[in-house]
């Protein structure tokens, strides 16, 4: 099993603190930023769990609510990585290990942006 306390730490750590954020900051694009990372994390999550099967998208459930998904959806892929073939396979190119780094990359990069 792949250790994937990294990718976990940062959803924890970026999802609390989209949930600190006022309206009037989350209104000003961080909202959408945070769902387009949550939609990322899920479909690569599905690509994962189910190769060769469409992706569902997460719907956008309000500015509300995106905090919530980018924990979720972190977790999903979470869960999906720890339990893929570390070398090659469906984790991406170069296995689980670098799907997690990309994600974490990912979500790192995400916060960046907001201000996070």
């Amino acid at each position: 099993m792949n250790d994937v306390t990294p990718l976990l730490t940062a959803v924890d750590r970026l999802a609390d603190r989209l949930r600190a954020l006022p309206q009037s900051r989350l209104g000003r694009g961080v909202a959408a930023e945070g769902l387009a990372l949550a939609r990322e994390l899920s479909v690569r999550a599905q690509r994962i769990e189910e190769p060769g099967s469409g992706s569902r998208i997460m719907p956008d459930a309000g500015m509300f609510a995106v905090a919530d998904q980018v924990a979720v959806a972190g977790h999903d892929l979470a869960h999906a990585l720890e339990r893929a073939p570390e070398g090659g396979g469906r984790g991406g190119a170069g296995g689980a290990g670098e799907a997690l780094d990309s994600a974490v990359a990912l979500v790192e990069a995400t916060a960046g942006r907001c201000g996070l």
